[in-house]
Formats: C-alpha cells, sequence, structure tokens
C-alpha cells in the first residue's frame, strides 16, 4: 500500500485504501447523480444536462465508430463509463481535502492509487479478451502464436496482459506526481502560486482519462478486427 493512505486492516493479512474507496464512492455517486438529473424528464427539447450528456454519448459513439467500425457501438457504455469515471475521479484530486484533518490519512483522488488503477485496467484486460474470444472464438489467441515458436509466443501473450496495465501505471503516476506538486507548492506558496499548477492539473486530468480512453477503445478495436485476407 502507498504511504499516506488512510488503510484499514480487515484480518487475515487483508487491508483496504479506506480513503481510496471512500472517494470511489464519491466520484462515483456524482455520476449516478449526474445521469439520473440527465435522465429524469427527456425532451425533444432537451434541457442543459440533457444536452450535454446526449453530446458525450455522441462524441464516445463516434469515437467507438472510428475506431472500431459499425460494431463500435455496443462498447459506448464501456468507454465512455470508463472516461467519465475517470476523469471525475481525477478531478477529486483538486478539492483540498487537507482541510479536513484525518488522523488516519488523508483524503485524494482515487486514481493516485495503483490499486484503482490497476482495477481498471483488469477490467479492460478481461472485456477486451472477451470481445475477441466473441467475435473469433479460439482464432484471436492462436491468430499471433506460433505454436512452434515458444517463446514468441509467450511474448504475444505478455504483451496481451501488460498493454493495459501500462495504463493503469501511466495514470496512477501523472495523477500522483501532480497532487504531490500542488501539495509542495501549496506547502511553500499557500496563496497564488499554487494556482496556475492547479489548473494544469484540470487540463492533465482530461488528458489522462481521454488517453486512458482511448487506449482501451484501440485494444478493443484490435481485438475484435476482422483480419483481411
Amino acid at each position: 500500500m502507498s504511504e499516506g493512505h488512510w488503510i484499514v486492516n480487515l484480518g487475515h493479512n487483508m487491508s483496504v485504501n479506506m480513503d481510496t474507496l471512500i472517494t470511489m464512492w464519491i466520484a462515483m455517486a456524482v455520476l449516478i447523480l449526474f445521469a439520473l438529473l440527465a435522465t429524469r424528464k427527456l425532451s425533444l427539447v432537451p434541457n442543459t444536462l440533457q444536452t450535454v450528456a446526449e453530446k458525450i454519448m455522441c462524441f464516445f459513439g463516434g469515437l467507438t465508430e472510428s475506431m472500431i467500425g459499425k460494431s463500435g457501438a455496443k462498447h459506448v457504455p464501456l468507454i465512455a463509463s470508463l472516461f467519465l469515471f475517470i476523469v471525475t475521479a481525477n478531478l477529486m484530486g483538486q478539492i483540498p481535502w487537507k482541510i479536513y484533518h484525518l488522523k488516519q490519512g488523508e483524503l485524494a483522488s482515487p486514481t493516485n492509487d495503483i490499486n484503482m488503477t490497476a482495477g481498471m485496467a483488469i477490467l479492460v484486460l478481461i472485456y477486451y479478451v472477451y470481445q475477441g474470444v466473441r467475435a473469433k472464438g479460439i482464432r484471436y489467441f492462436l491468430r499471433s502464436f506460433n505454436p512452434i515458436d515458444v517463446v514468441e509466443a509467450i511474448v504475444e501473450l505478455a504483451e496481451m496482459v501488460i498493454r493495459p496495465f501500462t495504463l493503469a501505471l501511466r495514470l496512477f503516476a501523472n495523477i500522483l506526481a501532480g497532487e504531490l506538486l500542488v501539495a509542495a507548492f501549496v506547502g511553500i506558496f499557500a496563496y497564488f502560486l499554487p494556482l496556475p499548477i492547479m489548473l494544469f492539473e484540470v487540463f492533465v486530468a482530461f488528458v489522462q482519462a481521454l488517453v486512458f480512453t482511448m487506449l482501451a477503445t484501440a485494444y478493443v478495436a484490435l481485438a475484435t478486427a476482422e483480419e483481411e485476407h
């Protein structure tokens, strides 16, 4: 576990980062509330929230179609959910949680915890492997594996597993570094100097969410793409 986290021991050599769970639940609650408010009174003449929600879904509908093809629409729920959750979680790191002094630790963005980002990486891995097998059957595993060349087969399998975890490390490292930088400047220059850094971190929050989402979409596209003959 990372230093500074509010660690709760569950017994049997098990523990959780409670601060990550709390901020993760807050991020999910924000998104659920947004979804409920945006879809509460659907109308042909949409209100502001419905318009924002429709533009978000149209954007990801176009993204998945351009990267995956006509079948991309069925992947929009996962892709859009990934982006919205990650960007919300990233932005939570800019909330001045430190004004609430906790003896157990401190609250921060849930994506500054490698356990959180690794969990999303596992989700992406399971999803695109499942979609690859669903689209191609066992050919998904055999298409690039040479049974005669064991080393090549091991490398291909390792690459399949490692790809999403590079996303997890990139997201974790960028968000954690940004929060440490803001905290350092707040400690040294309490008022004005941290503001440009915080604004830059808001930009980084969106960029990192988009990078994670687009690469996850690319992995799904690679898994489901039909081979040319």
